[in-house]
């Protein structure tokens, strides 16, 4: 007897795949929705890409195999709207965007949620690597069992409401390996199938191609300076920059220099040494609190990239959305335009927006 039917959000790789695969062992009635979200010529085609031409039909092939429902949803116009467009004015002002997280919170869990309770389901599905539970005072997000592949960070902005509906089956799987396995297990044509490593619209890594392609004129060259305000060289825009940055910078210095801030008003790249990268406070806009209590200091652990171990802190919820974070110790690379996000042990309580201060 079926558990009852449960949308599955298929992207078109091996975990979304191995996803749906699990929720058919378990007995679920499984629809697989796929989103169209862009076709852009040379990244539709890649295979470290998803959500465009080759990923739609390795969808297919997937729930073909699994003998479930499959529907793809064009939703291009939404995502050029409500992600990529966002994307391009975050970089002209300065700040350094991640894009996956703007996907996560409208067209996937605003928009596919939405789709999934017209469909009758019970739930939505998605291959994220983290885990929910039902908390005695509601469903709570967790880190992924796999530190490696934990993807909390990009889930952040995910609603206490929004949370109640989600499922992540993968959440508790120890290694990339058993994900494969399942999709091995069941036939699956996309059990080797390389991650998606790129951001999905951006063909090559050249973002700054869909920056001046959506913003014309709004990049424009500038003076790199050092922290006294002395013109060290020439850029061809800030949105090539991103704070911490190193390598390209295109001057002669007889130690290292780094990308200390950006001044986008005054089209000027700030550099210094690396002790300069060192930030204790942090300014945070548009919090999403999954916590208890607030307007109170808490200890906290947060990470300020996706790729960085929690580091101990101070936070301070404020009104309006906004919050003070207080680190134990410097953190370098502190960039404006990505999330910061709080932790209590494996339970995410929340995140936000870093912004220049």
């Amino acid at each position: 007897m079926s558990r009852g039917r449960i949308v599955v959000a298929m992207s078109g790789g091996v975990d979304s795949s191995a996803a749906a695969a699990l929720l058919v062992e378990q007995g679920w009635e499984v629809v697989g929705v796929t989103l169209r979200l862009y076709d852009s010529g040379e990244a539709a085609g890649r295979a470290k890409s998803c959500c465009a031409g080759r990923d739609i039909r390795d969808a297919r092939r997937v729930a073909d195999a699994l003998g479930i429902a499959h529907y793809v949803i064009d939703e291009e116009e939404i995502f050029r709207r409500d992600v990529i467009a966002p994307f391009a004015d975050a970089y002209t002002r300065g700040e350094t965007p991640i894009p996956c997280v703007a996907c996560n919170s409208t067209v996937k869990f605003r928009d596919l949620l939405g789709l999934a309770r017209e469909l009758g389901a019970e739930a939505l599905a998605t291959g994220h690597y983290a885990r929910r539970e039902d908390g005695a005072d509601g469903p709570i997000l967790l880190r992924g069992a796999d530190p490696a592949r934990d993807q909390s960070y990009f889930l952040f902005a995910t609603t206490r409401a929004q949370l109640s509906f989600l499922r992540f089956p993968l959440g508790g799987m120890a290694s990339k390996d058993e994900t494969r396995a399942i999709a091995a297990r069941h036939g699956l044509a996309v059990a080797d199938k390389p991650d998606s490593q790129d951001i999905c619209f951006v063909a090559g890594g050249d973002y700054a191609r869909i920056v001046e392609k959506l913003r014309p004129g709004a990049v424009e060259s500038g003076e790199i300076v050092d922290l006294d305000g002395r013109v060290l060289g020439r850029h061809e825009g800030v949105i090539h920059y991103t704070v911490g940055q190193r390598r390209g910078l295109g001057i002669a210095a007889e130690a290292p220099l780094y990308v200390v801030r950006l001044d986008p008003e005054a089209r000027r790249v700030v550099v210094g040494p690396r002790e300069a990268l060192g930030r204790r406070r942090i300014a945070v806009r548009e919090v999403n609190w999954l916590g208890e209590g607030e307007g109170r200091a808490i200890k906290v652990a947060v990470k300020i990239r996706s790729t960085r171990p929690p580091a101990p802190a101070t936070l301070t919820l404020r009104e309006g959305g906004a919050a003070e974070v207080e680190l134990d110790a410097p953190e370098e690379a502190v960039a404006p335009g990505q999330a910061c996000v709080f932790y209590a042990g494996e339970r995410v309580l929340g995140g936000g927006w870093i912004t220049r201060s």
